[in-house]
């Protein structure tokens, strides 16, 4: 009876563990420069391009192949994997669908007040 007890608290415990949450991967030395893609044809209405880029792997960077994705909902767009350095080395953020383009509202925030980005 307390096996059983215990095996449900831990079940309970791996399910209550957001699905978002993320491992954090740091390489020592910076991810190489990026890589120039031939695109092949777009295979119908509806596909968007995303971005090859390097990822982790082990103590070096191993290339991922750029491919063509259909947004998963209305609106979405592809937010591009990035890498950012601290402390122990350079982090990870992979790429994901998300609803709102931040560089875009950040363009447009800038526009407003004057700013440009590229200088």
């Amino acid at each position: 009876m307390t096996f059983s007890w215990i095996c449900g608290l831990v079940v309970a415990a791996v399910f209550s563990i957001p699905a978002s949450a993320q491992v954090s991967v740091y390489v020592g030395s910076a991810p190489p420069r990026l890589r120039y893609e031939q695109r092949g044809p777009e295979p119908g209405p509806g596909y968007v391009w995303v971005d090859g880029y390097w990822a982790p792997h082990g103590r070096h960077y191993a290339w991922v192949s750029g491919r063509w994705d259909r947004p998963p909902y209305e609106g979405a767009y592809w937010n591009h994997p990035h890498y950012d350095h601290q402390r122990q080395g350079w982090q990870l953020h992979e790429g994901h669908w998300d609803r709102e383009d931040h560089d875009r509202d950040h363009r447009n925030h800038g526009e407003e007040h004057g700013h440009d980005r590229d200088h």
